[in-house]
């Protein structure tokens, strides 16, 4: 039977502590948190972390011990995000690497994001591109709009495959700036997507989240939920775990008949690297 990759990211760069609580900002938080979600259901999980004031940060110490935590606790697929916060400098962002995760996010273009703008230049995605290949990290790429669908097609053709040979890309929709949440824009990014994509997942942003997690699952694609991308399940109704998400997209995903998949079978799928 078919079955379903779910990622969860359940921090984000963007929700202050103060403002969610519930947001697990601390290394003893996101294990938890890691733990509960591989048992809802999630083969991956997409990591970004915060200092000891709970502000975004890509400190190499930090990233390293969660990598460690997270592996020691869960079989999950680790990645890490390089996005970081979009005031993050792109040194700060390659550097990510020597943490030594399973996978990274690749961002496939600058894109306005709300009130600021996600930087992510050609040269800066070629570089990070390269150095996942010399590192055999497996890159996600996420795209935020048709143009960056289409910048993977190009960084394709000049750079060939990445490490593992598959390619794995998240439509990220929703974010103001980018394509919007809806199953038009959904079927219009996969149906241009390159003949080399093996899989896809979809994010909804906020209120799009669940049109996006239902026209994925019937397009033939994979789902990220988490506290990253939504705070509420319902109107009125805020989400108080991450792993509340998790079950609810591994419920759709039964639903279809497409169950979630474990982590082992994630790393066939996207051909980790046993570390």
């Amino acid at each position: 039977m078919a079955s379903t990759l779910i990622t969860v990211a359940p921090t984000g760069a963007e929700t202050a502590k103060a403002d969610c609580p519930a947001l697990p900002t601390t290394l003893d938080e996101l294990v938890e948190t890691a733990k509960r979600c591989e048992a809802a259901g999630a083969a991956m999980i997409h990591i970004h972390i915060r200092d000891g004031e709970h502000r975004p940060t890509l400190e190499l110490g930090r990233l390293t011990d969660t990598v460690a935590a997270v592996r020691e606790n869960t079989a999950l697929i680790v990645q890490l995000s390089t996005g970081g916060a979009v005031t993050d400098p792109y040194e700060d962002r390659l550097r990510v690497l020597d943490a030594a995760p399973d996978s990274c996010s690749l961002t496939m273009g600058t894109v306005n994001f709300g009130d600021d703008v996600f930087m992510n230049p050609w040269p800066f995605v070629t570089q990070l591109f390269q150095l996942t290949q010399e590192r055999e990290v497996v890159p996600e790429f996420e795209l935020f709009d048709l143009g960056h669908v289409a910048a993977l097609h190009r960084l394709l053709d000049k750079f060939g495959l990445p490490y593992g040979g598959r390619v794995h890309c998240d439509l990220v929709m929703g974010v103001p700036g980018g394509m919007p949440g809806t199953a038009d824009a959904l079927v219009a990014a996969v149906n241009a997507l390159p003949a080399a994509v093996t899989s896809w997942s979809a994010t909804g942003i906020g209120r799009t989240s669940l049109t996006v997690a239902l026209a994925a699952l019937s397009k033939g694609g994979n789902l990220r939920v988490g506290m990253e991308d939504t705070l509420t399940l319902a109107k009125g109704h805020s989400v108080t775990h991450n792993a509340e998400l998790v079950e609810r997209a591994a419920a759709l995903a039964t639903l279809a008949q497409r169950p979630p998949m474990s982590p082992d079978e994630a790393r066939a799928l996207l051909n980790i690297k046993q570390r």
